[in-house]
């Protein structure tokens, strides 16, 4: 029987990475599968494991007031020791571009598992944008012996820095098979969820909805003044619309946000939702302006149109089919864009029927079918 070890620790980990456990623990009789949260983020990541409902098999609560990137890379690499020399995994399977996933690599790497990298291949070729996910990733294809990409682009990006082809298999993204799962039960008339019953008391059904999440360290600073500013002019500007912001809890985000927004009329700022309710949410907007990541891939299968307020991005599959536009934290290009989709119909319904780069759902069958044919061969 093959040992499987998926390793993660954040709260877009854990739902990208959510799919692929599931997907596993439908052959109990090929695979023997242990989940290991780093809990990188505790009270975000235990929301997605509940939802899911998924138990890890191994909690490293790694989480600390005032954590930093050295003490936290240390803490991964030490923490998981005695798992891997214990349960003695075959393949470890990390996920995309945190710390976890860097650091979870380098320890699975000395202890001489396998490495299979979810999500391989995304790049911006700019180790300082955005810092530090690039090195992260960068790093973990390095030691990686089987690179699951998301789309032919990020293969590419494998392919330029010599990773042997055949270890190379696209398979979409597993955001977009969580996705479909989670739409579907959150929509079920028998679902119960306490802030879903309270967004559906203050949106106003009349009003065209934009839904705003932001976080990125880069942005920190004058960017998101600029930001809250553009947000600002949107809002005034269109008054038939509503803008929902869940704002990070971060000071640097936290502050600016609440001393230029807060008093805004058509300005809801609430606190961080768990996912299903961030799911529900998006799906109802008309709109999402957004630093995410995952929200670009997740965003075009819902006929949502995206403004990324970054000026890189490591998901250009996006960009090149029209489903997200690049705005930066440039005042005057957020109110264009943004005014543009909110009253050009035509140019809304375009970029809101446009086909997903990111995959149809079946990204964690394909990943999980690959390991089985190399069990055949």
């Amino acid at each position: 029987m093959i040992k499987n070890l998926i390793v993660f620790g954040t709260r877009p980990e854990a739902i990208k990475m959510a799919p692929v456990v599931k997907e596993f623990l439908k052959y109990p009789d090929i695979f023997h599968t242990k989940v290991c949260v780093t809990a990188q983020h505790r009270e975000m990541l235990d929301q997605v494991l509940d939802f899911f409902e998924i138990k890890p098999d191994f909690d490293l609560d790694l989480m600390k007031p005032h954590q930093n990137l050295y003490s936290l890379s240390s803490s991964i690499i030490l923490g998981l020791k005695p798992i891997l020399e214990t349960f003695k995994p075959d393949y470890v399977y990390v996920h995309g571009d945190t710390t976890t996933t860097m650091a979870s690599s380098i320890a699975a790497f000395y202890s001489g598992s396998n490495i299979c990298h979810i999500e391989a291949g995304l790049r911006t070729f700019n180790m300082q944008s955005p810092f530090p996910e690039e090195m992260n990733r960068s790093v973990t294809g390095v030691v990686s012996n089987i690179h699951f990409s998301p789309t032919e682009t990020s293969k590419n990006n494998l392919l330029r820095e010599n990773k042997l082809k055949d270890s190379i298999i696209v398979t979409g993204n597993t955001v977009i098979d969580a996705l479909m799962f989670s739409v579907n039960k959150v929509k079920n008339l028998n679902y119960q969820d306490t802030e879903i019953e309270h967004l559906k008391r203050i949106l106003d059904a009349e009003k065209k909805l934009i839904l705003v999440t932001g976080h990125r360290r880069e942005n920190h600073g004058a960017g998101f003044v600029r930001i809250c500013e553009a947000l600002k002019e949107i809002a005034v500007d269109n008054p038939q619309t509503q803008i929902i912001y869940p704002v990070h809890l971060n000071p640097n985000v936290h502050g600016p946000v609440y001393r230029l927004l807060s008093e805004i009329d058509n300005i809801q700022l609430i606190a961080p939702l768990s996912y299903p309710a961030f799911v529900w949410l998006m799906e109802k907007s008309y709109l999402i302006v957004t630093d995410s990541g995952g929200v670009q891939e997740e965003a075009p299968s819902l006929g949502k149109p995206v403004l990324v307020m970054r000026d890189t991005t490591e998901r250009p599959e996006a960009v090149e089919a029209g489903t997200v536009i690049l705005v930066g934290t440039n005042k005057d290009k957020i109110v264009d864009e943004a005014n543009k989709l909110l009253n050009d119909a035509f140019a809304y319904k375009t970029m809101s029927k446009l086909h997903n780069p990111y995959g149809d759902g079946m990204a964690s069958q394909r990943i999980v079918n690959y390991i089985k044919s190399i069990l055949k061969s």
